[in-house]
This record gives C-alpha cells, structure tokens and sequence, in this order.
C-alpha cells in the first residue's frame, strides 16, 4: 500500500512506496540525498533495495502533483525555445542523435519502416524523423506544451499518455521510451500496456540514465541524471533486465548514448559548488573517462538504450 502525505515545498501530496517496485521486497535503504537544483531546491532521498538492487527516488510527489516538478523554462524536453549554452548543446546534439535513433529503429525492423509508437515524446523531434523517413508514428505525451509544440512539428495529433491503454492491440512493430521511463509513475502498468500494444515480433526500446557510470560515480549527488524529483527510478543494467524479465521480456542488445557522457557532465559541474566546479575541460575529461572506462568495464555508458523483445519459450 503506498503511503501518501503532505510535501513540504508545494504542500502537495506527496507517496512513499513501501516496496521495491522490481522485487517487491520491504528492505529499502537510504543511499543518497540529491537536491533539485531545477525547480524547487528541495532535497530527495534515493533508497537502494536491499535484495535487488533497485534504486528510487522515496518518498516522490504524487503522479496529480508532480507536472509542478516540470515547470521551468529550461526544461528543453519540454520547451523547444529553452535558450542557454546547455541547451544550444542540446538541440545542437540532438540533430545527429534523431537520425541515428532512426536509422536504428529501421534497422532492427528488418530494414523497412513499420508503425511506431513513442512513449513520452516530448516536442516530437524524433517522431517527426520518424516519419519523414516513412514511418507511421504515435505519439504520447503528458506534458500540455509539449504535446502541442510536438503535434505542429509531426504535422498530426499527438495524444495524451493515458491514451495507451486504448490503442489497439499488437499494432506496433517499434516502440519507444527516450529517457521516459525514469518519469513514469505507475512502472509495471506502464510496461505492461506497452506490451499489449507492441506486435509480437516487436521491439521494445527503453533508453535511460545508469547509475554504474564512472560519471555517476565520480559526480555522486551532484549526478546530473538523478534529476530528482522527475526521475523516479536509477536504472543500472541488472535491475533493468531484471524488471523487463518480470514482464516477459529478454534483452537482445544493450547500445551506447556515449554524447550523454558529455552533456550530463557539463549539467553536472553546474550542479557543485562554486569552488568545486570546472570549466569546459573538465567536462571533457569527465566526459572522457566515463565513455573510456565504459569500454572497458562491460559496457556501463552514462546513458544505455536496452532493446527488448519477448523471450522465447523456455527462456
């Protein structure tokens, strides 16, 4: 049973999950206390399972109160006018990084296009290279800005996330998650609606954060990526098969975002004190580390994209 009570910022109500979402176990721990440094200035507290590993953010806002979270001009997955260095990178790193994300979606549909669906589209950037590439593409977005600036750009409604339960059933070849899955409050309803609309050949692509990173590591509660109280969950490569195993799911491939390494450490040292803080070489270098050990440490990039199908029987 989740625990709800008055937060103290917003004096909205706020939820404390009593178990793992992944496991189900009791046995959470404190691991870590991050501060908002976007919106409220509050500080969180990420738990860590005893038994699985699973880290989340605990207590949260709830999913009625948390949209005030968002509520800021700089929040560019939001906001296609966010100005700032940080995001000219951004939106200057985002050009190659939709044409590559299409390119990869095409290639694991066997080289053709097919019907895709994006969970959590934001302003639509990616959905609109979808489909000028010849996909047919659904959009679902939460956020009211969003889902407007999304739909003039994909030149098509774009619907609301509680429309999901409605689509029709295994109608999509590929569906995708960009860093939307660490936001989403009800987890395993979600992944499951999903499923149900997702053919049964399909792909399931999740791209997320990891907490193993060597920048997750080095920067601590200064992570950019914890991005409390909008990430909900800290995925690392064991919870997160973990979790899609739960719901039937078998990870055929695990791929670098390696420019996440970059931005995510230039967020970062904005996030530490004054005197703490480096310039733009330190960003690179942090950068660069965190891609080097990844290479050589298995794999554990500062941002990972999972490719999910259904496991074969027996699996």
């Amino acid at each position: 049973m989740t625990v709800y009570f008055d937060f103290p910022f917003f004096n909205k109500v706020t939820e404390l999950l009593p178990v793992c979402p992944v496991c189900g176990s009791a046995d959470l721990r404190d691991k870590l206390r991050v501060q908002d440094r976007s919106v409220s200035q509050e500080t969180f507290t990420i738990q860590q399972c005893a038994a699985c590993g699973f880290q989340l953010t605990n207590p949260r806002p709830s999913a009625a109160t948390i949209g005030k979270y968002y509520e800021s001009d700089a929040y560019v997955s939001h906001n296609s006018a966010a100005q700032g260095l940080v995001n000219r990178v951004y939106k200057a790193a985002r050009y190659f990084t939709v044409r590559r994300k299409v390119r990869l979606i095409t290639q694991l549909n066997g080289g053709h296009v097919g019907n895709l669906l994006d969970y959590g589209c934001g302003t639509g950037h990616f959905l609109a290279g979808a489909k000028r590439a010849g996909w047919q593409v659904t959009g679902l977005e939460p956020n009211d800005r969003a889902r407007h600036d999304a739909a003039a750009r994909v030149g098509q409604p774009i619907l609301e996330d509680t429309a999901l339960a409605a689509l029709p059933a295994a109608s999509f070849d590929v569906i995708t998650l960009w860093h939307v899955l660490e936001h989403v409050h009800t987890l395993n309803d979600t992944l499951a609606q999903l499923l149900t609309a997702l053919k049964p050949s399909g792909k399931l692509l999740i791209a997320v954060p990891n907490a193993e990173s060597l920048d997750a590591q080095h920067y601590r509660q200064d992570w950019a990526s914890y991005d409390v109280p909008r990430h909900l969950y800290h995925f690392v490569p064991a919870t997160m098969r973990r979790l899609l195993a739960a719901h039937g799911l078998h990870v055929t491939q695990t791929l670098p975002l390696p420019l996440d390494a970059y931005y995510i450490s230039m967020l970062s040292e904005r996030n530490r004190a004054a005197e703490r803080a480096g310039g733009p070489l330190a960003v690179l270098r942090a950068g660069y580390k965190s891609n080097q050990y990844a290479a050589q440490h298995g794999g554990q990039y500062s941002s990972l994209v999972y490719v999910a199908e259904r496991a074969a029987a027996g699996r």
